[in-house]
């Protein structure tokens, strides 16, 4: 039973399932992860949950050769800074994609793939990843 809760939790992570951020209904700007004061016309009270595009371009990326303890198996792979069609920008590991295709100004989508293995406890944590696109 513990093992159910452990992922039931989980999944009640939005950000992680359907990138879901929040919005500013009084200037119009979007923020990903969620917020609760918009820091640009200070409005708190005003934010919404927005749902976020699962399209974007590569603003800057890096091959990590040295991943952190749990991670070795995945070195080395890739993180970018997205931005995404509506101009929020967000760090996300680059996955299903040719070393020659990651370039500034190349398309990405959103996929949902494993993050993270089961460990002792049985729980496999999964979340968004993304991908060249042509």
């Amino acid at each position: 039973m513990p093992h159910e809760s452990l992922a039931l939790n989980w999944r009640r992570y939005d950000e992680r399932y359907i990138l879901m951020g929040s919005a500013c209904k009084t200037c119009g700007r979007e923020f990903f992860p969620k917020r609760v004061l918009c820091p640009d016309c200070k409005s708190k009270g005003k934010i919404i949950d927005k749902k976020m595009p699962w399209e974007g371009t590569i603003v800057s990326s890096s091959k990590v050769h040295v991943a952190p303890q749990g991670y070795e198996f995945y070195s080395p792979y890739y993180l970018a800074i997205i931005e995404l069609t509506n101009k929020v920008r967000l760090l996300g590991q680059l996955v299903d994609t040719e070393n020659k295709e990651i370039k500034i100004g190349s398309k990405v989508k959103k996929v949902f793939r494993k993050v993270i293995d089961a460990k002792k406890d049985g729980v496999i944590s999964y979340g968004y990843k993304f991908k060249v696109v042509k």
